[in-house]
């Protein structure tokens, strides 16, 4: 199906006759499973890596993402009447960027903070200041704040604070969304984005194991929420006739960035035939090396990692 036709009533959009399995379309996150995953790799990852110090820090972010999610577990809550008049207008129950945030949001990002800013960390004095300054923000500023990133305009201001409220943000999501049952939940008319939040994917997993391996499911950048999407369409434009796999040659082929020369976008895709243990998170992170290589022959990627912001653009986002 291409993204720009309407889905059918039912949550899987493939094939259903007889002797024919389908994957599942939509997998609801584990919150207390999610960010311990992404540390692991990302510490993982980051050894000998050219950017090992700055996966490091990001690798205890996760963790103190981990730490928030298990314990104090900020979430919303979404009226199960509201999710089923969502889903049958086909649009995300859990919008990021129209849901009423309850106040805990907030709660996990002061406790993200103190995590990071334990007293063995080694944080550098602009990562200092940006933790300072949230720490003496007012609660109208804050949800401005977070309005904002969920909309796409960071002001050049806010980047170096930037980090964080994503942080808190995506603990926010991925427990509220762990609330919902993914059977309630529809496929949206654009495939690129989540079923959940409406957020964009940072990358797409090519499974090994499972109902159907070598199924593609993309990861939502803001709620964990996997759905699968059909392998060889562009995620961005839907177009299948101008696509093409660019990987680095001679290695183990674990990335691999899946352009299209119809709309000049690029998307991740991860094969966990060549590590079972990939993350989408932490190796979409990694593997920023492979997406120079691509950008400078014209290819935008699809939409950013949200912890990767660089300044004020409605593409910030996606």
């Amino acid at each position: 199906m291409k993204q720009a036709e309407a889905p059918p009533d039912a949550s899987w959009s493939g094939p259903s006759h007889p002797g024919v399995k389908s994957p599942s379309p939509i997998v609801m996150p584990d919150p207390a499973r999610r960010f311990a995953a992404t540390a692991a790799r990302l510490d993982h990852l980051a050894t000998g890596h050219p950017m090992e110090p700055w996966l490091r820090f990001l690798a205890r972010l996760a963790r103190a993402q981990h730490r928030v999610s298990t314990t104090l577990a900020p979430a919303g809550m979404v009226d199960p009447q509201a999710v089923a008049r969502a889903t049958e207008a086909r649009m995300p129950p859990l919008a990021a960027d129209g849901h009423h945030r309850d106040a805990s949001w907030r709660e996990g990002l002061t406790s993200v903070l103190d995590h990071v800013q334990h007293p063995d960390a080694d944080l550098p004095p602009a990562t200092l200041d940006a933790i300072d300054t949230l720490r003496h923000t007012d609660i109208a500023a804050l949800e401005g704040q977070a309005n904002n990133f969920l909309r796409g305009h960071v002001p050049p201001a806010d980047i170096g604070a930037a980090v964080f409220i994503a942080a808190a943000l995506q603990v926010y999501f991925t427990g509220s969304a762990a609330r919902l049952d993914a059977a309630d939940l529809r496929l949206l008319e654009q495939r690129s984005l989540c079923p959940c939040c409406g957020s964009p994917s940072v990358s797409g997993v090519i499974t090994a194991t499972g109902l159907i391996p070598g199924t593609r499911y993309l990861y939502c950048s803001m709620c964990s929420t996997a759905w699968n999407h059909t392998r060889t369409v562009c995620v961005t434009c839907g177009g299948t006739r101008k696509l093409t796999q660019e990987g680095i040659e001679g290695d183990a082929g674990l990335v691999k960035l899946e352009t299209c020369a119809e709309c000049h976008t690029y998307s991740k895709l991860l094969y966990q035939v060549r590590d079972t243990q990939v993350d989408p998170y932490a190796d979409d992170l990694a593997s920023l090396g492979l997406e120079l290589m691509v950008s400078e022959e014209g290819f935008a990627r699809h939409a950013p990692n949200p912890l990767l912001l660089t300044g004020d653009s409605e593409e910030d986002i996606g």
